[in-house]
């Protein structure tokens, strides 16, 4: 009887140690996962630069406007004002006296979305609408006193991370960014994007050039 337990007992040490061996430790599934999480970062970053150089462009402009988003919402918890908000008051402080035709034009934006821009700015005591000194049936834009101090901040603002992102950037890249992005803007503004003729794209890269000398 006890030969028969310690034969019974051998086996089912073999059996332990096999599965010790087969069945991996908490430190390897650790390491695992981080080689694996390592793997995916690399194989997403392959991914990107496999990508056609429209699509490659597009991941970028996404990567900016998601970050313009999140900067704006940091914004308005910060100083109270949101990205568009922030650029309305920006551009009357500017130009006082700015009509609100105008200021949608600048911003390029529709003048019922700017409406509500507006209202949000008043609502805030922020901006203030005042009888045109040369035609009294018009009014114009003015900043409020409080409105004045909002406009005067510069930390955590959109502008501030622009500027900064801008200082190493030499000023002929800027011009042929700016270029290709006011193009671009043009294009997505079109009623049907890639619908106009060889005539139409000949004429846009002829203006292209003169802009840029």
């Amino acid at each position: 009887m006890s030969a028969t337990r310690a034969v019974a007992g051998s086996r089912f040490d073999t059996i332990n140690k096999r599965a010790e061996v087969m069945t991996p430790g908490y430190h390897d599934i650790i390491l695992s996962s981080k080689y694996m999480a390592a793997s995916t970062r690399t194989d997403r970053q392959s991914a990107g630069t496999a990508l056609p150089d429209v699509l490659r462009f597009m991941q970028l402009l996404w990567a900016v406007v998601h970050g313009l988003e999140k900067a704006s919402k940091r914004m308005a918890g910060d100083i109270g004002v949101t990205g568009p908000q922030r650029l309305a008051l920006r551009v009357v402080g500017l130009f006082p006296g700015v009509s609100a035709g105008d200021l949608a034009a600048v911003l390029h934006l529709h003048p019922s979305t700017l409406t509500g821009v507006l209202q949000r700015l008043a609502a805030q005591r922020l901006l203030g609408r005042v009888d045109d000194p040369g035609d009294r049936r018009r009014s114009v834009l003015r900043l409020t006193a409080r409105g004045a101090q909002v406009n005067a901040a510069r930390r955590g603002t959109v502008e501030l991370a622009v500027a900064e992102a801008l200082e190493s950037v030499s000023a002929r890249d800027r011009t042929a960014t700016r270029r290709v992005l006011e193009r671009l803007a043009r294009q997505l503004e079109s009623p049907a994007p890639g619908a106009r003729g060889p005539a139409s794209a000949r004429k846009s890269r002829r203006a292209d050039r003169r802009k840029g000398g």
